[in-house]
């Protein structure tokens, strides 16, 4: 597509993008009384307008049937994670039974990393991006003393090069060629949180399992953003957020693929909690668990309905739009957005800006853009002038134009608002 900075460019594109009705199947934060540019999707998504129905929805049945709710609601809570467990492989590339949503993302990778985090003296090393996002870098802290191992020799962070903000594939393979006979586990983000970043998941986990390792993701930027084919890339686990491109609210229910080559694994350790025992004999409160069959076996208690019935209605909205479209659409904004900031450094001399963001195809909706010493300066006029974008410290912008709701026109517009930054 042959970009143009002007509004009726944008406008036409507009005019011609077959997703363009979901923008009105959500809620737009105003600011000075008008519609937001809204690019922080990546961070929290925002409220399906089907959402107040589906909570009422829950909430009426628990008034007129209490407990009676659970297997005799219009969507009886026993059988909860049932209703997003279609729509959630779809969006993931998985069969069903490799998917279940329960819990948050960090007590998920908790839970994974004890089944598949198995360290020995001689096998005891991850592989991991430096700079992770926190969550993961203390969890994973965590877990390697649990076993009994130090951090410092059992972690290895993998460092861009000097003057690089970016990880090259080839360094990430020869880093895990290098410890092979160490290695227990690899385990990256999906997208990079801070630089946006998408890993190739395919190499990695092929190149983990040539060395006789274990391929884990945290894919809570990757998951509704980026094509994933988890199953037919054989990754062995994954976890994701909801609250994020799942537009699901904040701090709401996460999810989890595993392989099938475990879905009846017996000699995997895991923890064991009622929700994740066999769904025929569970209400027969037997001594002894007997996991139900795939990922569902690793739930541990039963389904939280308010924050499920959340997720719910935004998988339908995925669902209905299908994921390919989403994010064919999805590039074609961030690379528009990536047009609209280089024109207006051309025109405002005052922008001193980088996009460290590597080109596509690594990278999904997210940019991301570094800044000089001006730059809070140019966020607090972004922010003022009605866009909503996140502040990294140091020096960084992260902006994400989400296809479900963001517009061609939202990006003329910000680059509009760009433009006249002044110091």
């Amino acid at each position: 597509m042959q970009f143009e900075n002007n509004l009726s460019f944008a406008q036409q594109c507009d005019s011609k993008d077959s997703l363009r009705k979901y923008r009105d199947q959500f809620f737009i934060p105003e600011v000075n009384g008008k519609p937001s540019i809204y690019f922080t999707g990546n961070s929290l998504g925002l409220q399906p307008k089907s959402v107040p129905q589906a909570i009422t929805q829950e909430l009426e049945d628990w008034k007129n049937l209490g407990v009676e709710g659970h297997f005799h609601g219009k969507n009886p809570w026993f059988s909860y994670h049932h209703f997003l467990t279609k729509n959630s492989a779809l969006i993931v590339g998985a069969k069903e039974h490799e998917v279940v949503v329960m819990n948050q993302l960090t007590t998920n990778l908790h839970l994974l990393f004890i089944s598949f985090y198995r360290p020995t003296p001689k096998r005891h090393k991850i592989i991991m991006e430096v700079a992770a996002f926190p969550s993961d870098m203390y969890m994973v802290e965590s877990q390697v003393k649990l076993h009994g191992f130090n951090p410092d020799e059992s972690i290895i962070e993998i460092k861009p090069r000097e003057n690089e903000s970016n990880l090259r594939q080839n360094d990430i393979e020869a880093m895990i060629e290098m410890h092979k006979d160490e290695l227990a586990l690899v385990f990256f983000s999906g997208v990079q949180y801070y630089t946006g970043q998408v890993f190739n998941i395919k190499a990695i986990t092929e190149k983990a399992h040539q060395c006789g390792a274990i391929a884990g993701f945290d894919l809570a930027h990757a998951a509704g953003n980026i094509e994933l084919k988890l199953n037919e890339w054989s990754v062995d686990f994954a976890a994701w957020c909801s609250y994020k491109y799942l537009n699901s609210g904040p701090g709401s229910v996460g999810g989890v693929y595993i392989n099938e080559k475990y879905a009846n694994d017996s000699t995997l350790p895991r923890l064991a909690g009622w929700w994740g025992h066999n769904e025929k004999d569970r209400f027969k409160m037997l001594k002894g668990f007997e996991p139900e069959y795939g990922a569902a076996g690793w739930q541990l208690s039963n389904a939280p309905v308010f924050s499920m019935a959340v997720h719910k209605a935004s998988l339908e909205i995925f669902a209905d739009a299908g994921i390919d479209n989403l994010v064919k659409k999805g590039k074609e904004l961030n690379a528009y957005l990536e047009f609209v900031i280089l024109e207006a450094m051309k025109i405002n001399s005052e922008l001193v800006l980088q996009i460290i963001t590597p080109a596509a195809p690594e990278r999904g909706c997210q940019l991301s853009l570094l800044t000089n010493e001006n730059g809070k300066g140019l966020f607090d006029h972004l922010t003022k002038n009605g866009v909503i974008a996140d502040w990294r410290n140091p020096n960084v912008i992260r902006m994400a134009t989400v296809p479900l709701y963001n517009s061609f026109e939202d990006i003329y517009q910000f680059g509009s608002i760009l433009q006249s930054f002044k110091n």
